[in-house]
């Protein structure tokens, strides 16, 4: 019989799209079993919004179609979908570290994320750029960003960072770190024997030879060939507007783009349904929905599932492989 990992499911924002999606998902055959970290009234508020029946228990036992198991995080205020409410981001930040604590000490395999609110949370007082960073943290783990579809891998060496703050950010330490965690994410987690890894400059036409600007020079070519020197198949520092060619992608099996906006809306563009968004460098798969809050969406039933479901099926075949070996 096939392993089935245990995975832990945050919804994320509570007035978002995050919690029907999650019943949504309860409707289909996942493989796996599936926890929630959230409050039992918000997901059987968000199944009479959109009209699905839904079963809760607890936690433990185990669950058929249009069943989920609780873990309860009560929200102290009301939830209006479509409208955030700061007084409930403790609870979602609390949500999103007892799972992750839950995947450091074995009770889960794996965890799987939707949207969180940034505003929101940081309207409360928390300080919050994102859950990849929560996570690592958390976890004293360096890791990278890596979003995927069918189409593509990209990877971020910047993440959620103001524009004017990433030339500096970018330096030959972390650089070099980033592209380590990269290349031996894709060997063990996606048994590719040698990756090989297209990495974007960060300036137009890769810095033109230092006159559009000298990161190229300065920083990411000698990384480059300090790793290609150990065995490494990288090609770059490449033009971001050629990057993405079909003829040039289909060599990459991941590419590394300098910052958020620089890589991510070509990997949307081609496939932003079934995109997902993978932490490299956990010592637990970590698998996150692709997409915000889409507060104007939220309790109409309309919102796909497709990411959500894409993050569980990769989640569990990762848990999986790292349950056999």
């Amino acid at each position: 019989m096939p392993l089935r990992p245990r995975l832990a499911l945050v919804p994320g924002e509570p007035a978002g799209i995050g919690p029907e999606l999650c019943v949504k998902l309860a409707h289909r055959e996942h493989g796996c079993d599936l926890t929630m970290l959230a409050d039992p009234a918000l997901l059987r508020q968000a199944a009479d919004a959109i009209g699905l029946p839904l079963t809760l228990k607890d936690y433990g036992q185990p669950c058929g179609p249009g069943e989920l198991a609780v873990i309860p995080f009560i929200n102290p205020r009301t939830v209006i979908f479509g409208q955030t409410e700061p007084g409930n981001s403790a609870q979602v930040i609390a949500a999103l570290l007892a799972a992750g604590e839950g995947c450091l000490n074995g009770k889960f395999d794996g965890m799987v994320t939707g949207p969180v609110h940034k505003a929101a949370v940081n309207a409360a007082g928390i300080a919050y750029t994102g859950t990849t960073e929560l996570l690592a943290e958390q976890a004293q783990a360096p890791v990278v960003m890596m979003l995927a579809n069918p189409a593509m891998r990209v990877a971020l060496a910047t993440t959620h960072l103001p524009l004017r703050e990433v030339p500096d950010a970018i330096s030959a330490g972390a650089l070099e770190q980033t592209l380590r965690i990269i290349d031996a994410a894709l060997r063990k987690d996606f048994a590719i024997a040698r990756p090989c890894i297209g990495v974007l400059g960060l300036n137009p036409h890769a810095g033109e030879q230092g006159i559009l600007g000298s990161e190229e020079i300065d920083v990411i070519i000698p990384v480059l060939e300090k790793l290609r020197a150990q065995g490494f198949l990288l090609e770059g520092p490449l033009p971001a507007d050629t990057a993405f060619i079909a003829d040039r992608l289909n060599r990459f099996d991941a590419v590394l783009a300098m910052y958020h906006d620089q890589g991510l809306p070509v990997l949307k563009f081609a496939g932003f349904e079934q995109a997902v968004n993978i932490t490299l460098g956990l010592p637990y798969p970590r698998v996150a929905v692709d997409h915000g809050t889409a507060l104007e969406l939220a309790g109409k039933g309309i919102a796909s599932d497709g990411s959500l479901w894409q993050a569980v099926r990769l989640c569990r075949t990762l848990a999986t492989a790292g349950k056999a070996t």
